[in-house]
C-alpha cells in the first residue's frame, strides 16, 4: 500500500501493532485496584431499626412467645418496631430497640421480666428486615431493595440476590455510591488472583447500579466472515477475540497486512484518529492480536486484498468509521439521559 500525502491520510496517524508498542502499553497501564476506604470498612453487629419485625421467645411460657396462639401463621407473633424505634411487650411496656444490638435488647427484657418470671429464658430474633436495605438497579432480573440482615453481605453477593442478566451486563463498570461518593468496580476481576471483592461489604443507604453493556461497543467491518457491532462485557477485549467473534477473516477475500484498529474516528475534526494495522501476513500476527487491547467504539475493519491506495482506502474507511462513532455516541447520551 502506498501512503501519499492527502487531506485524508493528514487526519490520522497510522501506527504498528508491534511488541515495542505492547510492551510501552503495559508499562503505562495503571494496574486495577480497589479503594482502601471500601476494603477498610467492616460490618458492625447489626443494629435494629423502625420497621423491622422481632420475635421474642420466652421459653415454657406461649402466652408471651405466641400471644396470638400457636397454630397462626410465625408473622402474627411477631413484634414490629414502630417508627419512633420503639416496641411494646407485656409486662416490660415500651423499650427501646432503635440502634440497638439483638443482645442489648435481649438482656433489657429478661431483666424486666424476672419481676415476674423466675429465671426468664429470652431469645430475640429478627422475622423481617426492614429497617437496613441496599438498592440495586440496572442490567439485574430483579431490580430494587436489597436487605441487610445479621449477615454481613458483601458486594457482589448483593448483586448475586438481585441476579446478574449475563448478556447484558457490563461487568467491569458496577458503580457503587456511598455518601454521595461513587465508586466504579470490576467484577470481572473476580476471576482474577488475587481478588478483594468479596471482602468489599454493603452497608446502609448503598446504591449499586450495573449498567448495561450496549454503552460500550466494538464495530468489525470489512472483509470477515460475520460483520457486527460486539457489546463489551468485561472490562477488556482483546483484537484476536474480536476477530473470532465475527467468524475470522475471509480468506479468499482479505488482505492480510490490512486488519486496522481505528480510535477516534468520531472526534476527527478536533484531532487525528488513530489507526493500528497488524501486518497479520506475519508468523507472530496472532500472537501481537491477543496482547492488543481494543478499546469501546474502535472499529476494526479488515481491507480487501485489492487495496492498492492508501489514499482511497483511507477516503473511503473515515466517513464510516466517523458515522458509527457519532452514532454510538449519541445513543450513549440518550441512554444516559433516559437514566437519569
Amino acid at each position: 500500500m502506498t501512503q501519499e500525502g492527502s487531506a485524508e491520510s493528514s487526519r490520522v496517524e497510522l501506527i504498528p501493532i508491534t511488541p515495542k508498542l505492547l510492551a510501552m502499553d503495559a508499562a503505562t497501564r495503571e494496574p486495577y485496584s480497589l479503594p482502601k476506604e471500601l476494603l477498610d470498612y467492616k460490618p458492625a453487629p447489626y443494629l435494629i431499626g423502625p420497621n423491622d419485625a422481632l420475635y421474642i421467645t420466652v421459653w415454657d411460657h406461649p402466652e408471651l412467645t405466641a400471644p396470638s396462639g400457636p397454630q397462626q401463621q410465625i408473622d402474627a407473633n411477631g413484634r414490629l418496631v414502630n417508627p419512633d424505634g420503639n416496641l411494646f411487650y407485656p409486662y416490660v411496656g415500651e423499650v427501646v430497640a432503635k440502634g440497638r444490638t439483638l443482645a442489648a435488647l435481649r438482656s433489657e427484657i429478661t431483666e424486666k421480666l424476672r419481676q415476674y418470671i423466675d429465671s426468664p429464658q429470652v431469645d430475640v430474633s429478627v422475622l423481617r428486615f426492614a429497617s437496613q436495605r441496599v438498592v440495586v438497579t440496572g442490567a439485574v432480573a430483579k431490580a430494587g431493595p436489597v436487605p441487610i440482615t445479621t449477615i454481613p453481605m458483601s458486594v457482589m453477593e448483593a448483586v448475586a440476590t438481585s441476579g446478574i442478566d449475563p448478556q447484558n451486563a457490563d461487568l467491569s463498570n458496577l458503580t457503587l455510591t456511598r455518601g454521595g461518593k461513587r465508586y466504579t468496580l470490576d467484577l470481572d476481576t473476580l476471576n482474577k488472583d488475587p481478588s478483594r471483592l468479596n471482602d468489599i461489604y454493603v452497608k446502609d443507604g448503598d446504591q449499586l447500579y450495573l449498567p448495561y453493556n450496549d454503552r460500550k461497543r466494538i464495530y468489525v467491518m470489512g472483509e470477515v466472515m460475520q460483520p457486527r457491532a460486539l457489546s463489551f462485557k468485561t472490562r477488556s477485549m482483546n483484537l484476536s477475540d474480536v476477530l473470532g467473534s465475527a467468524g475470522g477473516v475471509n480468506q479468499n477475500t482479505s488482505n492480510a497486512d490490512a486488519i486496522y484498529v481505528i480510535r477516534g474516528a468520531q472526534n476527527i475534526e478536533v484531532e487525528p484518529a488513530k489507526v493500528f494495522q497488524l501486518e497479520a501476513a506475519s508468523p507472530s500476527a496472532m500472537a501481537l492480536a491477543t496482547r492488543f487491547d481494543v478499546q469501546p467504539q474502535d472499529v476494526v475493519f479488515v481491507g480487501p486484498a485489492n487495496i492498492t491506495r492508501w489514499n482511497r482506502f483511507i477516503s473511503q474507511l473515515l466517513p464510516s468509521a466517523s458515522i458509527i462513532g457519532i452514532g454510538a455516541s449519541t445513543q450513549n447520551n440518550l441512554s444516559e439521559a433516559s437514566s437519569r
